[in-house]
């Protein structure tokens, strides 16, 4: 496979074995003591070990966070800061999922920051509350097709004490360099291919959806859900397989890049379960995403036959796109209902209405939300029947 550079939105160096660029994009940045930021699991990991070994044969001295949990918190990142200030690092190397992703942008935001992480949350002008001088480089290395957060301008943490997922926002979180290796995400489990690479297809999918003149993110998304569509069986049923594995990186990030238009209820509905209830947020974006797409039928469905019409299906009608999501879902062994994940007596629906109005996620749905709207979608989510 050949290596590509893109310059967009970022610095993206793309292709097989792009990971041996690891010590020159350091030296591109002027890092000379990295600190490599991941989950516990990778830290174990040959991918990682042999990213530590290509640096110190270069003479790259790097330090190591590896405390990353699934649905990152507060605590995590500000750990990972008083780490990254104790061993005088210059730069952060965010390596893995989003959850990896996330932690390690925040960590490089906060490292000079004296605010508490919250005062940064994606509401208003939050983010001009902070020194921009003092924010590290970043580069990000993912090793999911998902979240795409390498591509992004903000984090997604969890708030310990209200139990939510706050989104932090900076423009200076946006990676100054990506790396994406196919390589890196061979080894991914099947399951986590699936729900990962559903994640992609909500985020340009809610993308494409949401109201407001974006051609440039529609077009991206359009792109984004075609690749999806082409790859993501591919590189669930065969992980071997660089160009299916590849795509899926590119969609990953595509979609990451057109949500700047806006999201939706997809995500509105999951990030209260994934806060309170720790169920996968890909895993949860493909679970909501036939009851909310049902639910806005009403105003999305000529965009919805826009998209069947660029990914060239024989049934171009939004019952058509409908079909291909449900059966999509089947052949991934995505579960149908929510509560083939939740247990009831877990489910506080009350609680998780209140907090999936207030995500911010919520201003992008095509259709205005009440509580009580999305009451109806959790109960519908719940018992599997999807609206009429």
């Amino acid at each position: 496979m050949q290596k590509y550079n893109w310059n967009y939105p970022t610095t993206m160096w793309v292709g097989e074995k792009r990971i041996n660029d690891i010590t020159l994009a350091c030296k591109n940045l002027h890092i000379n003591k990295p600190l490599l930021v991941t989950d516990n699991g990778l830290a174990q990991s040959v991918i990682v070990k042999n990213t530590l070994s290509i640096l110190k044969e270069k003479g790259i001295s790097a330090a190591l966070y590896s405390n990353v949990v699934g649905n990152p918190t507060g605590s995590n990142v500000t750990e990972g800061a008083d780490y990254y200030n104790k061993n005088n690092c210059d730069g952060v190397i965010a390596f893995g999922g989003g959850s990896g992703l996330d932690v390690g942008k925040a960590i490089a935001f906060m490292s000079g920051q004296v605010l508490p992480i919250w005062d940064f949350e994606d509401v208003g002008d939050n983010w001009t509350k902070a020194n921009s001088e003092k924010i590290a480089p970043i580069i990000a290395v993912p090793t999911t097709a998902g979240t795409g957060s390498e591509t992004g301008r903000a984090s997604v943490i969890l708030n310990e004490e209200t139990g939510t997922k706050n989104i932090i926002f900076h423009p200076k979180f946006l990676p100054s360099i990506v790396i994406l290796d196919p390589v890196l995400t061979i080894s991914l489990p099947s399951m986590i291919t699936a729900a990962t690479g559903m994640d992609a297809l909500a985020h340009n999918l809610e993308a494409y959806c949401s109201p407001g003149y974006h051609p440039m993110a529609d077009g991206i998304a359009l792109e984004g859900m075609r690749l999806i569509n082409e790859w993501l069986l591919e590189a669930v049923n065969n992980g071997s397989n660089i160009e299916a594995r590849q795509n899926m990186l590119a969609a990953a990030s595509m979609g990451s890049t057109a949500f700047q238009k806006g999201l939706g209820a997809i995500h509105s509905l999951s990030h209260p379960v994934n806060a309170l209830n720790n169920v996968h947020h890909g895993l949860s974006n493909a679970i909501f995403m036939p009851y909310v797409l049902s639910f806005n039928k009403d105003v999305i469905e000529k965009k919805i036959i826009k998209i069947c019409d660029y990914l060239k299906f024989k049934d171009r009608s939004f019952e058509g796109f409908m079909n291909w999501v449900l059966d999509l879902r089947k052949k991934l062994n995505i579960p149908h209902k929510l509560s083939e994940v939740i247990d009831k007596k877990d489910f506080d629906i009350d609680r998780l209405s209140k907090m999936a109005l207030a995500d911010p996620s919520t201003n992008g749905n095509p259709k205005k939300l009440t509580e009580n709207d999305m009451k109806i979608m959790y109960q519908h989510s719940m018992t599997g029947e999807l609206f009429e």
